[in-house]
Protein backbone atom coordinates (compact mmCIF):
# COMPACT_ATOMS: atom_id res chain seq x y z
CA UNK A 1 0.00 0.00 0.00
CA UNK A 2 1.47 3.15 -0.83
CA UNK A 3 0.56 6.43 0.43
CA UNK A 4 -0.13 9.23 -1.71
CA UNK A 5 -0.65 12.21 0.44
CA UNK A 6 -2.20 12.91 3.85
CA UNK A 7 -5.32 10.32 4.41
CA UNK A 8 -5.07 9.07 0.68
CA UNK A 9 -3.46 5.52 0.14
CA UNK A 10 -3.43 3.58 -3.43
CA UNK A 11 -3.19 -0.40 -3.28
CA UNK A 12 -2.74 -2.61 -6.74
CA UNK A 13 -5.34 -5.35 -6.63
CA UNK A 14 -5.37 -8.30 -8.62
CA UNK A 15 -8.85 -10.75 -9.07
CA UNK A 16 -7.99 -14.10 -10.57
CA UNK A 17 -9.79 -15.51 -13.28
CA UNK A 18 -11.41 -18.69 -11.12
CA UNK A 19 -13.30 -15.89 -9.16
CA UNK A 20 -13.72 -13.83 -12.46
CA UNK A 21 -15.82 -16.61 -14.14
CA UNK A 22 -17.21 -17.82 -11.10
CA UNK A 23 -18.91 -14.03 -10.72
CA UNK A 24 -19.66 -14.18 -14.43
CA UNK A 25 -21.69 -17.10 -14.24
CA UNK A 26 -23.58 -15.92 -11.32
CA UNK A 27 -24.21 -12.41 -13.34
CA UNK A 28 -25.38 -14.66 -16.58
CA UNK A 29 -27.71 -16.61 -14.88
CA UNK A 30 -29.37 -13.45 -13.36
CA UNK A 31 -29.58 -11.87 -16.93
CA UNK A 32 -30.75 -15.13 -18.14
CA UNK A 33 -33.83 -15.55 -15.69
CA UNK A 34 -35.22 -12.04 -16.79
CA UNK A 35 -34.23 -12.26 -20.31
CA UNK A 36 -36.89 -11.98 -23.22
CA UNK A 37 -35.31 -13.13 -26.82
CA UNK A 38 -37.17 -14.34 -29.89
CA UNK A 39 -37.96 -17.65 -29.69
CA UNK A 40 -37.16 -18.49 -26.38
CA UNK A 41 -39.20 -18.85 -23.01
CA UNK A 42 -37.73 -16.62 -20.55
CA UNK A 43 -35.02 -18.51 -18.41
CA UNK A 44 -34.40 -21.15 -21.32
CA UNK A 45 -31.88 -18.73 -23.52
CA UNK A 46 -28.73 -20.50 -23.72
CA UNK A 47 -25.64 -19.11 -21.24
CA UNK A 48 -23.65 -18.73 -24.29
CA UNK A 49 -26.27 -16.29 -25.78
CA UNK A 50 -26.74 -14.01 -23.09
CA UNK A 51 -22.71 -13.97 -23.01
CA UNK A 52 -22.59 -12.76 -26.23
CA UNK A 53 -26.25 -10.65 -26.62
CA UNK A 54 -25.36 -8.86 -23.57
CA UNK A 55 -21.51 -9.17 -23.20
CA UNK A 56 -21.30 -4.81 -22.28
CA UNK A 57 -23.96 -5.72 -19.46
CA UNK A 58 -22.12 -8.44 -18.63
CA UNK A 59 -18.74 -6.98 -18.31
CA UNK A 60 -20.50 -4.43 -16.52
CA UNK A 61 -21.93 -6.25 -13.92
CA UNK A 62 -19.37 -8.34 -12.81
CA UNK A 63 -16.86 -5.65 -12.76
CA UNK A 64 -19.55 -3.57 -10.24
CA UNK A 65 -19.74 -6.88 -8.19
CA UNK A 66 -15.82 -8.05 -8.13
CA UNK A 67 -14.35 -4.91 -7.33
CA UNK A 68 -15.92 -3.73 -4.73
CA UNK A 69 -15.20 -7.42 -3.81
CA UNK A 70 -12.13 -7.49 -3.82
CA UNK A 71 -11.51 -3.82 -2.02
CA UNK A 72 -13.52 -4.58 1.10
CA UNK A 73 -11.59 -8.25 1.21
CA UNK A 74 -8.01 -6.37 1.21
CA UNK A 75 -9.52 -3.72 3.63
CA UNK A 76 -11.27 -6.02 6.25
CA UNK A 77 -7.76 -7.87 5.87
CA UNK A 78 -5.58 -5.07 6.82
CA UNK A 79 -8.15 -3.49 9.53
CA UNK A 80 -8.22 -0.10 7.13
CA UNK A 81 -11.42 1.92 8.28
CA UNK A 82 -11.81 3.38 4.97
CA UNK A 83 -13.72 6.94 4.97
CA UNK A 84 -16.06 7.16 1.38
CA UNK A 85 -16.10 5.41 -1.70
CA UNK A 86 -12.57 4.08 -3.41
CA UNK A 87 -11.51 5.37 -6.97
CA UNK A 88 -10.36 2.76 -9.25
CA UNK A 89 -7.62 3.82 -11.78
CA UNK A 90 -5.17 1.17 -13.80
CA UNK A 91 -7.81 -1.14 -14.51
CA UNK A 92 -6.91 -4.06 -17.22
CA UNK A 93 -9.78 -6.32 -17.32
CA UNK A 94 -9.49 -8.56 -20.51
CA UNK A 95 -11.12 -12.02 -20.96
CA UNK A 96 -9.15 -15.51 -19.97
CA UNK A 97 -6.88 -12.86 -17.63
CA UNK A 98 -6.91 -12.04 -14.37
CA UNK A 99 -8.31 -8.44 -13.31
CA UNK A 100 -5.94 -5.88 -12.27
CA UNK A 101 -6.57 -2.83 -10.94
CA UNK A 102 -5.72 0.31 -8.59
CA UNK A 103 -7.85 1.53 -5.82
CA UNK A 104 -7.21 4.99 -4.49
CA UNK A 105 -8.79 5.74 -1.02
CA UNK A 106 -8.83 7.17 2.48
CA UNK A 107 -8.28 6.35 5.96
CA UNK A 108 -9.61 7.31 9.23
CA UNK A 109 -6.50 9.34 10.65
CA UNK A 110 -4.16 8.45 13.29
CA UNK A 111 -2.77 9.95 15.61
CA UNK A 112 -1.95 10.26 19.17
CA UNK A 113 -3.54 12.22 22.06
CA UNK A 114 -0.94 13.54 23.97
CA UNK A 115 -2.56 15.03 27.88
CA UNK A 116 -2.25 18.75 27.22
CA UNK A 117 -6.00 19.01 26.22
CA UNK A 118 -6.02 19.06 30.16
CA UNK A 119 -5.08 22.32 32.01
CA UNK A 120 -6.09 24.62 28.25
CA UNK A 121 -6.09 27.95 29.48
CA UNK A 122 -9.54 30.02 28.71
CA UNK A 123 -10.93 33.30 29.45
CA UNK A 124 -14.19 32.83 31.60
CA UNK A 125 -15.53 35.63 34.30
CA UNK A 126 -18.47 33.72 36.89
CA UNK A 127 -21.22 36.42 36.25
CA UNK A 128 -21.78 38.86 39.10
CA UNK A 129 -25.98 39.95 38.90
CA UNK A 130 -26.47 43.69 40.27
CA UNK A 131 -29.51 44.47 42.44
CA UNK A 132 -30.13 46.94 39.97
CA UNK A 133 -30.25 44.52 37.20
CA UNK A 134 -32.76 42.39 39.01
CA UNK A 135 -35.10 45.61 39.81
CA UNK A 136 -34.40 46.18 35.90
CA UNK A 137 -35.66 42.44 34.84
CA UNK A 138 -38.95 42.86 38.04
CA UNK A 139 -39.45 46.27 36.25
CA UNK A 140 -39.90 44.20 32.20
CA UNK A 141 -41.84 41.73 34.20
CA UNK A 142 -44.08 44.70 35.22
CA UNK A 143 -44.35 45.95 31.88
CA UNK A 144 -45.13 42.87 30.46
CA UNK A 145 -48.41 42.90 32.97
CA UNK A 146 -49.07 46.56 32.17
CA UNK A 147 -52.96 47.36 31.83
CA UNK A 148 -53.71 50.04 29.59
CA UNK A 149 -57.47 52.55 30.16
CA UNK A 150 -58.76 54.43 28.07
CA UNK A 151 -58.88 57.75 29.16
CA UNK A 152 -61.79 60.60 28.76
CA UNK A 153 -61.46 62.59 25.65
CA UNK A 154 -59.16 65.12 25.64
CA UNK A 155 -55.93 66.28 23.35
CA UNK A 156 -52.77 64.11 23.36
CA UNK A 157 -50.07 65.43 24.56
CA UNK A 158 -46.11 64.21 23.75
CA UNK A 159 -45.87 61.55 26.15
CA UNK A 160 -49.21 59.67 25.65
CA UNK A 161 -50.01 55.89 24.94
CA UNK A 162 -52.29 56.44 21.78
CA UNK A 163 -54.06 53.78 19.67
CA UNK A 164 -54.83 55.03 15.98
CA UNK A 165 -55.79 53.74 12.65
CA UNK A 166 -53.49 54.10 9.71
CA UNK A 167 -53.74 54.21 6.05
CA UNK A 168 -51.48 55.39 3.36
CA UNK A 169 -52.64 57.55 0.26
CA UNK A 170 -49.52 57.38 -1.56
CA UNK A 171 -49.29 53.85 -3.79
CA UNK A 172 -47.15 51.70 -1.94
CA UNK A 173 -45.46 48.25 -3.20
CA UNK A 174 -47.76 45.26 -1.81
CA UNK A 175 -50.49 47.35 -2.12
CA UNK A 176 -52.14 50.22 0.47
CA UNK A 177 -51.23 50.06 4.44
CA UNK A 178 -54.06 49.98 6.57
CA UNK A 179 -53.95 49.03 9.74
CA UNK A 180 -56.93 49.66 12.11
CA UNK A 181 -55.24 49.46 15.25
CA UNK A 182 -51.50 50.91 15.74
CA UNK A 183 -50.64 51.22 19.25
CA UNK A 184 -47.54 54.06 19.60
CA UNK A 185 -46.10 55.79 22.74
CA UNK A 186 -45.75 59.08 21.91
CA UNK A 187 -42.33 60.41 22.64
CA UNK A 188 -40.26 56.93 22.90
CA UNK A 189 -37.75 55.76 20.82
CA UNK A 190 -39.47 53.15 18.61
CA UNK A 191 -41.90 55.88 17.73
CA UNK A 192 -40.72 57.97 14.93
CA UNK A 193 -40.72 61.79 15.76
CA UNK A 194 -43.19 62.95 12.84
CA UNK A 195 -45.58 60.42 14.09
CA UNK A 196 -45.48 61.80 17.71
CA UNK A 197 -45.26 65.53 16.17
CA UNK A 198 -48.45 64.92 13.89
CA UNK A 199 -51.13 63.31 16.68
CA UNK A 200 -50.03 65.75 19.44
CA UNK A 201 -52.65 67.49 19.81
CA UNK A 202 -55.14 65.73 18.34
CA UNK A 203 -58.34 64.09 19.85
CA UNK A 204 -60.43 61.13 19.82
CA UNK A 205 -62.10 61.02 16.91
CA UNK A 206 -59.99 63.41 14.94
CA UNK A 207 -58.82 62.63 10.97
CA UNK A 208 -55.36 64.28 9.94
CA UNK A 209 -53.34 63.91 7.17
CA UNK A 210 -49.74 64.22 6.87
CA UNK A 211 -46.83 63.19 5.53
CA UNK A 212 -43.88 60.55 7.04
CA UNK A 213 -40.38 60.37 5.28
CA UNK A 214 -39.13 57.24 6.39
CA UNK A 215 -35.25 56.40 6.45
CA UNK A 216 -33.64 54.27 3.85
CA UNK A 217 -32.48 52.07 6.47
CA UNK A 218 -36.02 51.75 7.84
CA UNK A 219 -36.90 48.35 8.67
CA UNK A 220 -40.06 47.66 6.28
CA UNK A 221 -38.66 47.63 3.05
CA UNK A 222 -41.71 48.85 0.54
CA UNK A 223 -41.29 52.34 3.30
CA UNK A 224 -37.62 52.98 3.69
CA UNK A 225 -36.18 56.01 1.82
CA UNK A 226 -39.72 56.94 0.57
CA UNK A 227 -41.99 60.31 1.32
CA UNK A 228 -46.00 58.22 2.20
CA UNK A 229 -49.20 60.70 3.07
CA UNK A 230 -51.19 58.83 5.37
CA UNK A 231 -54.78 59.44 6.77
CA UNK A 232 -54.90 59.12 10.68
CA UNK A 233 -57.42 58.80 13.24
CA UNK A 234 -56.93 58.68 16.80
CA UNK A 235 -59.58 56.25 18.01
CA UNK A 236 -58.03 56.19 21.65
CA UNK A 237 -56.11 57.98 24.51
CA UNK A 238 -55.09 55.09 27.32
CA UNK A 239 -53.61 55.51 30.39
CA UNK A 240 -51.11 53.00 31.70
CA UNK A 241 -50.91 51.01 34.61
CA UNK A 242 -48.43 48.77 35.87
CA UNK A 243 -49.16 46.44 38.82
CA UNK A 244 -48.08 47.17 41.95
CA UNK A 245 -44.85 44.93 42.87
CA UNK A 246 -45.30 43.41 45.82
CA UNK A 247 -46.34 39.03 46.91
CA UNK A 248 -49.70 39.18 45.44
CA UNK A 249 -47.75 40.01 41.89
CA UNK A 250 -45.14 36.99 42.77
CA UNK A 251 -48.18 35.02 42.98
CA UNK A 252 -49.77 35.89 40.00
CA UNK A 253 -46.60 35.01 38.15
CA UNK A 254 -46.20 31.62 38.59
CA UNK A 255 -45.32 29.49 41.49
CA UNK A 256 -43.59 32.03 43.60
CA UNK A 257 -45.22 32.76 47.21
CA UNK A 258 -43.85 35.84 47.95
CA UNK A 259 -41.80 39.18 45.64
CA UNK A 260 -38.69 37.63 47.55
CA UNK A 261 -38.55 33.97 45.63
CA UNK A 262 -39.55 36.01 42.23
CA UNK A 263 -36.63 38.08 43.09
CA UNK A 264 -34.07 35.27 43.42
CA UNK A 265 -35.35 33.31 40.75
CA UNK A 266 -35.09 36.55 38.46
CA UNK A 267 -31.45 36.75 39.90
CA UNK A 268 -30.80 32.75 39.11
CA UNK A 269 -32.04 33.19 35.78
CA UNK A 270 -29.76 36.19 34.77
CA UNK A 271 -26.90 34.29 36.12
CA UNK A 272 -27.89 31.11 34.39
CA UNK A 273 -28.56 33.35 30.98
CA UNK A 274 -25.00 35.12 31.22
CA UNK A 275 -23.48 32.17 32.65
CA UNK A 276 -24.60 29.74 29.41
CA UNK A 277 -23.18 32.47 27.36
CA UNK A 278 -20.14 32.75 28.87
CA UNK A 279 -19.58 28.98 28.83
CA UNK A 280 -20.09 29.00 25.03
CA UNK A 281 -17.49 31.67 24.62
CA UNK A 282 -14.88 29.76 26.48
CA UNK A 283 -16.42 26.47 24.59
CA UNK A 284 -14.66 27.87 21.54
CA UNK A 285 -12.16 29.27 22.75
CA UNK A 286 -11.10 25.50 24.29
CA UNK A 287 -11.62 24.24 20.64
CA UNK A 288 -9.81 26.98 19.26
CA UNK A 289 -6.62 26.13 21.51
CA UNK A 290 -7.24 22.57 21.39
CA UNK A 291 -7.08 22.60 17.22
CA UNK A 292 -3.90 24.91 17.37
CA UNK A 293 -2.28 22.09 19.25
CA UNK A 294 -2.41 19.34 16.86
CA UNK A 295 -1.40 19.05 13.11
CA UNK A 296 -2.55 15.92 11.41
CA UNK A 297 -3.98 15.26 7.87
CA UNK A 298 -7.66 14.65 7.66
CA UNK A 299 -9.64 12.62 5.14
CA UNK A 300 -10.96 15.12 2.19
CA UNK A 301 -14.37 12.77 2.34
CA UNK A 302 -15.06 14.28 5.82
CA UNK A 303 -13.81 18.26 4.86
CA UNK A 304 -16.51 17.85 2.06
CA UNK A 305 -19.18 16.30 4.29
CA UNK A 306 -18.66 19.15 6.55
CA UNK A 307 -18.58 22.02 3.54
CA UNK A 308 -22.18 20.37 2.53
CA UNK A 309 -23.43 20.39 6.03
CA UNK A 310 -22.20 24.01 6.05
CA UNK A 311 -24.32 24.67 2.85
CA UNK A 312 -27.42 22.97 3.79
CA UNK A 313 -27.06 25.06 7.25
CA UNK A 314 -27.22 28.45 4.97
CA UNK A 315 -29.85 27.25 3.02
CA UNK A 316 -31.88 26.39 5.81
CA UNK A 317 -30.69 29.79 7.47
CA UNK A 318 -32.26 31.74 3.94
CA UNK A 319 -35.72 29.68 3.59
CA UNK A 320 -36.21 30.47 7.46
CA UNK A 321 -36.17 34.17 6.47
CA UNK A 322 -38.98 33.17 3.51
CA UNK A 323 -35.62 33.68 0.69
CA UNK A 324 -35.44 31.47 -2.31
CA UNK A 325 -32.03 30.78 -2.82
CA UNK A 326 -32.36 29.67 -6.56
CA UNK A 327 -33.58 33.32 -6.68
CA UNK A 328 -29.92 34.70 -5.47
CA UNK A 329 -27.27 35.45 -8.33
CA UNK A 330 -25.08 33.15 -5.66
CA UNK A 331 -21.72 31.41 -7.01
CA UNK A 332 -22.04 28.29 -4.45
CA UNK A 333 -18.76 26.81 -5.74
CA UNK A 334 -17.30 30.28 -4.49
CA UNK A 335 -19.27 29.64 -1.35
CA UNK A 336 -18.08 26.24 -1.04
CA UNK A 337 -14.30 26.55 -1.46
CA UNK A 338 -14.82 29.82 0.87
CA UNK A 339 -16.26 27.10 3.50
CA UNK A 340 -13.24 24.85 3.51
CA UNK A 341 -11.38 25.86 6.10
CA UNK A 342 -13.90 26.50 8.53
CA UNK A 343 -15.16 22.89 7.60
CA UNK A 344 -11.45 21.51 8.08
CA UNK A 345 -11.23 23.17 11.78
CA UNK A 346 -14.61 21.79 12.69
CA UNK A 347 -13.72 18.22 11.72
CA UNK A 348 -10.60 18.38 13.11
CA UNK A 349 -12.05 19.67 16.62
CA UNK A 350 -14.54 16.62 16.04
CA UNK A 351 -11.81 13.78 15.94
CA UNK A 352 -9.80 15.85 18.94
CA UNK A 353 -13.34 15.56 21.14
CA UNK A 354 -13.77 11.79 20.13
CA UNK A 355 -10.45 10.95 21.38
CA UNK A 356 -10.91 12.59 24.35
CA UNK A 357 -14.43 11.18 25.01
CA UNK A 358 -12.91 7.95 24.59
CA UNK A 359 -9.25 8.28 26.61
CA UNK A 360 -11.89 9.56 29.33
CA UNK A 361 -15.03 7.31 29.03
CA UNK A 362 -17.39 9.92 28.40
CA UNK A 363 -20.29 9.00 26.85
CA UNK A 364 -24.23 9.45 26.51
CA UNK A 365 -26.47 7.91 28.96
CA UNK A 366 -29.66 6.26 28.18
CA UNK A 367 -30.97 8.41 30.60
CA UNK A 368 -29.98 11.57 28.80
CA UNK A 369 -31.02 10.24 25.69
CA UNK A 370 -34.07 9.63 27.06
CA UNK A 371 -34.11 13.13 28.70
CA UNK A 372 -34.03 14.90 25.20
CA UNK A 373 -36.45 12.81 23.62
CA UNK A 374 -39.15 13.81 25.78
CA UNK A 375 -38.45 17.08 25.83
CA UNK A 376 -38.52 17.13 21.54
CA UNK A 377 -42.04 15.65 22.68
CA UNK A 378 -43.39 17.67 24.65
CA UNK A 379 -41.65 20.72 22.22
CA UNK A 380 -43.35 18.93 19.15
CA UNK A 381 -46.78 18.21 20.85
CA UNK A 382 -46.56 14.44 20.65
CA UNK A 383 -46.42 11.23 22.45
CA UNK A 384 -42.68 9.95 23.22
CA UNK A 385 -43.17 6.54 21.40
CA UNK A 386 -43.97 8.04 18.66
CA UNK A 387 -41.00 10.74 18.31
CA UNK A 388 -38.83 8.51 19.11
CA UNK A 389 -39.89 5.96 16.14
CA UNK A 390 -38.96 8.42 14.22
CA UNK A 391 -36.01 9.58 15.22
CA UNK A 392 -34.61 6.10 15.34
CA UNK A 393 -35.76 5.47 11.64
CA UNK A 394 -34.38 8.71 10.24
CA UNK A 395 -31.02 8.58 12.46
CA UNK A 396 -31.38 11.33 14.50
CA UNK A 397 -31.23 9.88 17.47
CA UNK A 398 -27.43 8.85 17.19
CA UNK A 399 -26.95 12.07 16.36
CA UNK A 400 -28.59 13.14 19.63
CA UNK A 401 -26.15 11.14 21.68
CA UNK A 402 -23.42 12.54 19.91
CA UNK A 403 -24.34 16.12 20.39
CA UNK A 404 -24.90 15.12 24.74
CA UNK A 405 -21.15 13.32 24.14
CA UNK A 406 -19.87 16.26 22.48
CA UNK A 407 -21.53 18.50 25.17
CA UNK A 408 -20.36 16.29 27.85
CA UNK A 409 -16.81 16.33 26.58
CA UNK A 410 -16.54 20.11 26.52
CA UNK A 411 -17.67 20.21 29.68
CA UNK A 412 -15.18 18.00 30.98
CA UNK A 413 -12.64 20.22 29.22
CA UNK A 414 -14.29 23.57 30.82
CA UNK A 415 -13.40 22.10 34.30
CA UNK A 416 -10.23 21.25 33.42
CA UNK A 417 -9.04 24.15 32.11
CA UNK A 418 -7.30 26.94 33.33
CA UNK A 419 -9.45 29.74 33.99
CA UNK A 420 -8.66 33.71 33.10
CA UNK A 421 -9.97 37.04 33.11
CA UNK A 422 -10.77 37.85 30.22
CA UNK A 423 -9.79 40.97 28.26
CA UNK A 424 -12.52 44.23 28.40
CA UNK A 425 -14.71 43.83 25.63
CA UNK A 426 -14.38 46.67 22.99
CA UNK A 427 -16.72 49.56 22.56
CA UNK A 428 -18.66 48.58 19.83
CA UNK A 429 -21.93 51.21 18.11
CA UNK A 430 -25.24 50.54 19.03
CA UNK A 431 -27.52 48.71 16.98
CA UNK A 432 -30.72 50.77 15.86
CA UNK A 433 -33.51 48.82 17.53
CA UNK A 434 -35.49 47.06 14.76
CA UNK A 435 -38.45 48.49 13.86
CA UNK A 436 -41.68 46.81 15.07
CA UNK A 437 -44.28 47.59 13.17
CA UNK A 438 -44.31 49.37 9.65
CA UNK A 439 -45.59 52.76 11.28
Amino acid sequence: MALLEGCKHEIELVVPVEEIDKETALVVEDIRKKAALPGFRPGKVPASLIRTKFASEVRQDVLERIIPKAFRKYADGEKLEVVGTPSVVDMHYHAGEPLKFKAQFEVAPSFELRDDYRGLTVPYREPVVTEEEVAARLQGLREQKAEYINEDPRPATGTDHVLIALRSLSPLEGGELNENEVALELGHADTMAAFTDNITGMEPGDVKEFEISYPADYGAERLAGKNVNFSCTLKTIRRKELPELNDEFAQDLGDFKSLDELRDAAKKSIYTERDMTARQEAHTALLDGLVDLYDFPIPQAYVDQQVESLIESRLRSLADQGVDPRKLNIDWSKVKESQIPRATKDVRASLLLEKVADREAIHATQEEVDGEVQRLARQEREAVASVRRRLEQDGTIGRIAGHIRTQKVLNFLFEQANKVEPPPPSEAPVADSPAESES
